[in-house]
């Protein structure tokens, strides 16, 4: 009997990841039999992790989270046009000659997740992003292929907000601010935490003020890592408070369809997940 395909997710840390049992129940739908696993690299041993996984355990594809997008886009020899994009990967491919290729589904994950699941039109929105690090950057472009009008980057590290805001590069509509100022710039339709703070397990606090009367709220991140910014966004009234299960579950689509060939149903995955307090 042949042994299941061999797939992974590569984060650090990695351990609360839903991405295996996500892949399982794609894989049911289609009677796949795959073989999906967590592995929880540091930096310093990323590269060769992913190296060892591919070349020597029958590695088909891959997954990325934090901290590891950018060092992943780093690492492969090809890049799709909406990796090369956003400068990071959080899908990796196996060419027939070995070669890895980067692929970034982020971005149009979240807006499957917004705009089909959630019915939100995002156009018009001005925009507050929360962090510039690597799931920041997967989403930004997305953002403004999907209508909104502004986008304020602040990062408590205020040069990689100039760095992803001039890698956007539409000065008249893409602003950075300082961390220090978020109780004085105003209010947003739309405000994305895309820091790492809710799965390091640091809090951090927000003025209210900044959550307009209509406010749609989203983290990129699930689980217990969005309760922080949820429960933020609820006291400040906001109209929508989204946490990323959607979106994980979207980008996960998009990686077994690029590896499958099919395109699962992710609805019914998506309620089962929540379902279970996921």
């Amino acid at each position: 009997m042949s042994s299941p395909l061999q797939f992974a997710v590569f984060g650090h840390p990695i351990a609360h990841s839903l991405s295996p049992p996500i892949h399982q129940a794609f894989a049911r739908q289609f009677g796949i039999e795959l073989a999906y696993r967590t592995i929880d690299a540091p930096p310093s041993t990323f590269a060769d992790a992913v190296k060892h996984f591919f070349d020597h355990e029958g590695g088909r594809g891959a997954n990325v989270t934090l901290p590891h997008k950018a060092a992943a886009f780093a690492l492969a020899d090809e890049h799709t046009q909406a990796a090369a994009r956003v400068g990071t990967a959080n899908v990796l491919t196996r060419r027939p000659d070995g070669g890895l290729v980067a692929h970034n589904t982020d971005g149009a994950g979240m807006v499957r997740d917004l705009t089909e699941r959630h019915g939100i039109d995002l156009r018009g929105h001005d925009t507050l992003m929360l962090g510039a690090g690597g799931a920041a950057r997967g989403v930004a472009w997305s953002l403004f292929d999907a209508g909104v009008a502004t986008l304020t980057i602040v990062n408590r590290t205020p040069a990689a907000a100039d760095a992803l805001a001039d890698a956007i590069g539409e000065p008249a509509r893409v602003h950075t601010r300082y961390w220090e100022e978020l109780g004085n710039i105003g209010s947003y339709d739309l405000i994305v935490n895309a820091t790492s703070a809710g799965t390091l397990g640091q809090s951090f606090t927000l003025p209210f003020s900044l959550a307009a009367s209509r406010a749609l709220c989203y983290d990129l991140g699930y689980g217990k890592s969005a309760v922080g910014f949820l429960a933020w966004a609820r006291a400040a009234n906001a109209l929508y408070a989204y946490d990323g299960l959607g979106m994980l579950i979207e980008t996960a689509a998009d990686a077994f369809e690029l590896w499958h060939g099919k395109r699962p149903d992710t609805e019914p995955v998506y309620q089962s997940l929540r379902a279970q307090g996921s």
